[in-house]
């Protein structure tokens, strides 16, 4: 069969995009992978396919109607949610769908509800939910051992919906240095796999903070950006500074520049995303 699809990517996290409102395509693991594949596919960090959420089982708490946003990592597994991959699905939706983000516009994951908002400009806020810290009291509640990296380092865990451990370096040398081609190893080992964050503090003020990081994807390998990842990293870093630490957290990634605001118990993604290109594949 031949296939449309458009390519996009939110901060050089780039996906493949299927728009199937009526969920009249088969989506196997099989099929994400050949998509993915940069050599004998279309290449990407993952497949975004917009559905509505009446045509999906993963869709059945919301209304049948909404949008959802079926995201599958590289390697053909599936994902709760993708920040960078939701500021570019609403650019997909505005593209196809004909959707009006100014005011906001609220569709499912299988992390629950998130809502996208145009800012302009090609930029695009994401409301990224509840958040959850790991429960440590002196900061840290596990380790992470990455090639290129010595000792083992302490981390803290953080739930966005998806699960990341964060780890703070010394130096921007550590964080070149690191060899991502390879898995980091989490102890307690996470039971669904996790997303691992490596990251700097360049700088912080009363009012923003600014950090490098670098990021493992569970399903994906190390990408140019993640979204869920930059928030994770942001909560890692303001419970770290203590009292006092901004809210505001811009987020430099291999492939551009996020920024986090924390308020209360969720936060807010902020970044571009292009679609890049449109056409067919023959699968």
């Amino acid at each position: 069969m031949t296939l449309a699809f458009t390519k996009g990517h939110g901060t050089e996290n780039d996906f493949v995009l299927l728009f199937d409102p009526h969920g009249e395509l088969e989506l196997t693991p099989a099929l994400v992978r050949f998509l993915c594949d940069r050599r004998a596919g279309i290449g990407g960090d993952g497949v975004i396919r917009a559905v509505r959420a009446g045509a999906l089982e993963a869709g059945v708490a919301f209304e049948p109607a909404t949008w959802f946003m079926d995201y599958w990592n590289a390697d053909g597994t599936t994902s709760e949610m993708c920040g960078n991959g939701a500021r570019v699905f609403g650019a997909f939706l505005e593209a196809e769908a004909g959707a009006d983000l100014a005011g906001g516009l609220e569709f499912g994951t299988r992390g629950g509800p998130r809502t996208v908002t145009a800012l302009g400009d090609g930029r695009y806020a994401v409301g990224m939910g509840i958040y959850q810290v790991g429960d440590a009291t002196d900061g840290f509640d596990s380790e992470v051992a990455a090639r290129g990296l010595d000792p083992v380092r302490p981390a803290l865990s953080v739930d966005m919906g998806n699960p990341h451990h964060v780890v703070a370096l010394a130096d921007a040398a550590e964080l070149e240095a690191l060899d991502l081609t390879v898995a980091p190893e989490v102890r307690p080992v996470p039971p669904h796999g996790t997303n691992v964050e490596f990251a700097v503090a360049l700088r912080y003020e009363r009012d923003r903070g600014r950090v490098r990081m670098r990021v493992h994807e569970r399903g994906s390998g190390e990408t140019r950006s993640c979204g869920t990842g930059a928030c994770a990293v942001a909560l890692a870093m303001r419970e770290w500074a203590g009292a006092g630490a901004p809210d505001v957290w811009d987020i430099e990634v291999p492939g551009g520049l996020v920024t986090v605001r924390i308020a209360g118990d969720t936060t807010v993604l902020e970044g571009p995303a292009v679609l890049v290109a449109a056409g067919s594949v023959r699968v």
